[in-house]
């Protein structure tokens, strides 16, 4: 059963999103106006190193007041690369340098109401240079083992679906599944 957009017009724009209604017909004929946000696509890196630890912010998220592990993760600039955002952002938010990236996934993570992509990649290697630049973006950072994630998830420490999803893959292609 498919939706139908028959025209989409935009409510409401800015530099991060844009807010659109559109009319959309139903299967049975129907219409109804649905909300949607446009957004520009995210960029998401980590490390994980030889000791299977992986590299995650602690961070609070002041819409859902709620704290929590997360990636590193940003949005891609107009034209820029998204590996090499992935590798900005990781760097601006940690201090750490990745060595060459890998995509890890892509997901949608809230496809019923935006059009946002997340695209998340990792490194087995990385360089410490320094303090980082975006050091207001998480109370800290640390190597974290990937044992822990399975229960840290399950405990609701990783609130965001696509760094749980991201952590998980991370966790199964490191450890595989004896552990």
């Amino acid at each position: 059963m498919q939706w139908t957009k028959q025209n989409e017009q935009t409510v409401y724009e800015n530099r991060w999103f844009t807010v659109n209604l559109a009319d959309v017909e139903l299967p049975d004929g129907r219409h109804l106006d649905h909300f949607l946000i446009r957004l520009r696509p995210v960029a998401v890196a980590t490390v994980v190193n030889a000791a299977n630890e992986v590299l995650l912010l602690w961070r609070h998220r002041f819409i859902t007041d709620s704290w929590g592990w997360e990636l590193a993760a940003g949005v891609v600039e107009d034209g820029e690369d998204i590996a090499v955002a992935a590798a900005r952002e990781l760097e601006e938010e940690t201090g750490w340098r990745p060595g060459p990236l890998r995509h890890l996934m892509s997901v949608e993570p809230s496809n019923g109401l935006t059009d946002a992509r997340h695209h998340i990649y990792w490194a087995d290697e990385g360089e410490y240079v320094g303090h980082p630049v975006d050091d207001f973006e998480s109370d800290r950072r640390e190597w974290v083992s990937l044992k822990l994630v399975p229960d840290m998830v399950a405990r609701g420490e990783v609130p965001a679906a696509n760094m749980a999803a991201a952590l998980l893959l991370l966790h199964h292609l490191r450890l595989g599944q004896d552990t």
